[in-house]
């Protein structure tokens, strides 16, 4: 893409409104622009950002054997009145009503969604286990909407739902839902730590959110270092094996939310304990009947008498993961993608755009970029060689490929690597199998 005729609104000041960095550097890099209270256009550039980490979660939702589908985001009032939440959800709840007075609302979540699907369509022992996602737009009326992406009203979520006849069996679902997070977050090149935490208006007694730890996170979270060393992507998962021994191995130091916290069991650790603050960026639950014994969720057993379905949800906040990455990835410069999750591979900087020579040898990269699949990001403006360091460093790229006049003479360009600063001077031919190595 040549940054000439791409649409990205950079800004070189700080709107007012943006308390917190991923706020700022998302509105300063052109990636989102606020609607109303909460609610923000995906820009170009931001919605590529969005789309890389949609594809990761589709990816390890998928390796996991979950199917996906597509839930509306307008739901039946009745729907939620057959579990019981409707009234007990609060005002986060949008809800409207149509032309014919029928009492509908925006979903904020779906497990009743999923459950009508499931009892209405599956119908013998023979249909489960089954593990259903789809990738959606929700609304929660926060109060105070707030922090960009990482708080709206409106937001981009992964929520899958398993269908178990026995609660052994569901917990073998939670197990891998659980490791599928881990790596997950772990490809986005993010340390997820996976904590005890409270239910909520979800409902269940097992849950644990995966929580980034930043200094603008919302709220205190309590956790062994331990945790800081562990690498998810060291052995690759087989969800046909037992997976209980991992899930063990990871929840048998102390990780709690604030709202679960055992300062007793934290005391135990003595200076092994970290206390800070955390983003959380997905949940599990395991809630058994909560939604398919009030809906009436069975299918016929072997005998023919109706058994009961054991359920779990796990979401995932893809659009807040947006804002989380940037919270534990950048730099006074502004953004330091992760490569997997970057917008673009390469920013290619033509320091003295009208010149012959450098005008050439950049279109000649960039078309080798393009042929070898590597996205690149052409800054061929005419702009001062500064104002482009600045725009880059800003965007955030993983490399920026620099060509320039003298260098040129000597027969070389420049890759720098946006995440370390570190410079290497190399032959045009030696920087493109590099990039496309």
């Amino acid at each position: 893409m040549r940054l000439s005729a791409y649409f990205l609104p950079v800004l070189k000041e700080t709107p007012s409104e943006a308390q917190i960095v991923s706020h700022r550097l998302m509105l300063r890099a052109g990636m989102i622009r606020q609607a109303s209270a909460g609610i923000y256009s995906w820009l170009p550039m931001g919605l590529r950002v969005l789309r890389k980490i949609e594809a990761i979660v589709r990816e390890e939702q998928d390796r996991v054997g979950a199917q996906e589908l597509l839930m509306p985001t307008v739901q039946s009032a009745e729907l939620w009145r057959q579990s019981g939440r409707y009234d007990a959800y609060g005002p986060e709840m949008l809800r409207i009503r149509d032309r014919h007075e029928r009492e509908m609302l925006y979903g904020p979540t779906n497990e009743e969604q999923i459950t009508e699907i499931f009892r209405d369509l599956a119908k013998s022992y023979r249909d489960v286990p089954r593990m259903l996602y789809h990738i959606q737009w929700k609304f929660r009326d926060e109060v105070r909407p707030r922090f960009g992406v990482m708080r709206g009203r409106e937001f981009l979520m992964k929520d899958a739902y398993s269908f178990d006849l026995t609660p052994e069996a569901a917990r073998v679902s939670y197990y891998k839902m659980f490791v599928a997070y881990l790596r997950t977050f772990a490809r986005m090149g993010l340390k997820a730590i996976p904590m005890q935490a409270e239910t909520g208006p979800i409902g269940g007694d097992l849950s644990h959110e995966f929580i980034i730890l930043a200094e603008t996170g919302e709220s205190r979270v309590f956790c062994h270092k331990a945790f800081l060393e562990k690498d998810p992507l060291a052995q690759e998962p087989d969800y046909e094996a037992d997976l209980e021994p991992v899930f063990k191995d990871w929840t048998s130091h102390y990780a709690a939310t604030e709202d679960v916290h055992d300062p007793a069991k934290a005391a135990e650790l003595g200076d092994d304990l970290i206390t800070a603050r955390g983003i959380e960026v997905g949940q599990v639950f395991y809630f058994g009947t909560k939604y398919s014994k009030p809906m009436n969720a069975t299918v016929a057993g072997p005998d023919g008498q109706p058994i009961l379905l054991e359920m779990g949800s796990y979401g995932v906040g893809v659009s807040r993961l947006a804002g989380a990455i940037i919270e534990a990835c950048h730099d006074d410069a502004g953004i330091i993608w992760p490569e997997s999750v970057a917008p673009f591979k390469v920013g290619l900087v033509n320091l003295k755009s009208g010149d012959a020579d450098t005008d050439a040898m950049c279109e000649k990269l960039y078309g080798e970029l393009a042929a070898a699949g590597v996205e690149a990001l052409y800054d061929d403006r005419d702009e001062r060689a500064g104002s482009k360091f600045a725009t880059m460093d800003l965007l955030g790229l993983p490399y920026q490929l620099v060509v320039g006049p003298k260098g040129l003479k000597d027969g070389v360009v420049e890759i720098k690597a946006r995440a370390t600063g570190a410079r290497d001077t190399l032959s045009p031919e030696a920087a493109i199998a590099r990039l496309t190595a």
